[in-house]
């Protein structure tokens, strides 16, 4: 690490960031919508997409929301991101994207123009189509919401709830990008490559799958690498010790942020997975071909608790048998 870092400091950082503190109602809205009794409801809240068993594949059903900041700021790439983080949540399981529908409120066609532009251009870049939705014209607000369908091999299935004691951290994340100008919390790595090369970044979840490697993942979100760490730690009921010299990063001073600010940002391409640790060295190589940076941070351990570690210093970040990020109080899977 090119700079020196408070493990406390860094903790105190990620616990207090919005991207973290406005997961806490999580927990209470499931409570109220959770359904039992669904025999063909793999898994549900708490994954990146809802696993639905039909036969011998399964359905992947998910959807995003992109916060009102980042429309007001950037529609275009509002529009964009609503795409890409739904393509993420279908390929964090593992699964191939099949199609979007979307809802969209805004306060000017100038606003509608750009969501959509954004919406097309990532559609077409990922080769996933949006197929319909809803509109509402005459809303005093602008907001974008996508829904997406996916597909995957029932035995394939990448869950978040899958860490076991022993099992090696991997963060994955596309380093050649850029602090995207209109938001200094999103790191954007996508916009400037070709469909090829971020569909060959999504099929490294589907190979993941296909061949057993992980145990566990999930897309980086708004929650930044460790948060989103937490948030599996929280549906598998695991902690882990992250060694915080071992995330990637870019070269920070070119980029004129600090790390606390790069671990708190959503970096456009990037996924947190757990391995046994003799796949660790494949599951990196495998990322690294297809552009991506790869790295075993840490080790998952049965102490509930996500701490991390700098120069021999270790703090907790997380709790989360106290009190989880989501507050989700039973595994996300249901059977």
């Amino acid at each position: 690490m090119t700079e020196k870092c408070s493990p406390d400091s860094v903790a105190r950082s990620v616990r207090e960031y919005e991207g973290v503190t406005r997961k806490r109602d999580i927990g209470e809205l499931i409570e109220c919508l959770r359904i039992q009794d669904q025999p063909n409801v793999v898994a549900s809240f708490g994954e990146d997409a809802a696993v639905i068993r039909q036969d011998g594949n399964a359905l992947l059903l998910a959807a995003d929301g992109i916060w009102s900041k980042l429309m007001e700021a950037d529609p275009f790439w509002a529009g964009y991101c609503a795409v890409l983080v739904n393509v993420h949540d279908i390929a964090a399981m593992g699964g191939t994207p099949l199609a979007m529908v979307d809802v969209l409120s805004f306060t000017s066609s100038t606003i509608r123009s750009e969501v959509t532009r954004g919406m097309q251009t990532a559609s077409a870049q990922f080769g996933v189509p949006i197929v319909g939705g809803h509109l509402h014209p005459d809303t005093p607000y602008s907001v974008i919401d996508v829904a997406i369908l996916g597909t995957v091999r029932v035995d394939d299935v990448i869950y978040s709830s899958g860490a076991r004691p022993g099992d090696r951290v991997i963060a994955a994340i596309d380093l050649d990008g850029r602090v995207h100008p209109s938001c200094i919390l999103n790191w954007d790595s996508v916009t400037m490559k070709s469909a090829e090369e971020v569909r060959e970044q999504i099929g490294v979840m589907q190979e993941l799958a296909r061949r057993h490697l992980v145990t566990a993942g999930k897309d980086i979100s708004n929650p930044g690498v460790i948060g989103t760490l937490g948030m599996l730690l929280e549906v598998s009921k695991r902690g882990a010790v992250i060694e915080l010299d071992a995330i990637p990063r870019p070269d920070l001073r070119t980029n004129n942020i600090t790390f606390e600010h790069w671990v708190r940002m959503y970096p456009g391409m990037g996924f947190i997975l757990t391995c046994r640790d003799e796949h660790t060295d494949e599951v990196c190589r495998l990322f690294r071909e297809a552009g991506m940076n790869a790295a075993a941070i840490g080790w998952i351990d049965d102490t509930d608790t996500l701490s991390v570690s700098y120069e021999g210093v270790t703090t907790s970040v997380f709790d989360l048998k106290q009190e989880g990020i989501m507050r989700i109080l039973d595994n996300a899977r249901l059977v």
